[in-house]
């Protein structure tokens, strides 16, 4: 792979442009906070990521495949999910509407306590 190849591999995988700067093929319009980058040096390329005027995470490569193939994947593998995290999505998820419900009496307890005229009328005891 090349970086021309790569550019169109990108693109088919709808990465957006300003994620990535590779100079002489694909140069960003404007050089955001962060973004990734390729690059040839005198002992073969680099790739790393761009971030506060900063190069961090960079690795040198001596061939443009492999170069390529590592800012590919940066780009298009997404992160693994926390352990055991989709079970706590769908206990909250399976919980909202208890959660909402507790969550506006905690909040219009609160009110009351305050004495604010915009909570709720306090309740005969």
């Amino acid at each position: 792979m090349d970086r021309r190849e790569l550019v169109r591999t990108l693109r088919e995988e709808r990465v957006p442009d300003a994620f990535y700067d590779i100079p002489g093929v694909h140069d960003i319009p404007f050089q955001s906070d962060a973004y990734f980058f390729l690059r040839p040096g005198s002992d073969g390329w680099a790739v790393g990521l761009r971030q506060r005027s900063r190069d961090q995470d960079v690795r040198a490569y001596l061939s443009e495949d492999d170069a390529c193939r590592d800012l590919l994947g940066r780009l298009t593998t997404l992160p693994s999910p926390p352990p055991e995290g989709g079970a706590r999505t769908e206990e909250v998820l399976a919980d909202a509407e208890e959660i909402q419900r507790e969550a506006r009496e905690d909040f219009d307890e609160a009110l009351r306590r305050q004495g604010r005229p915009d909570g709720p009328p306090a309740e005969d005891s």
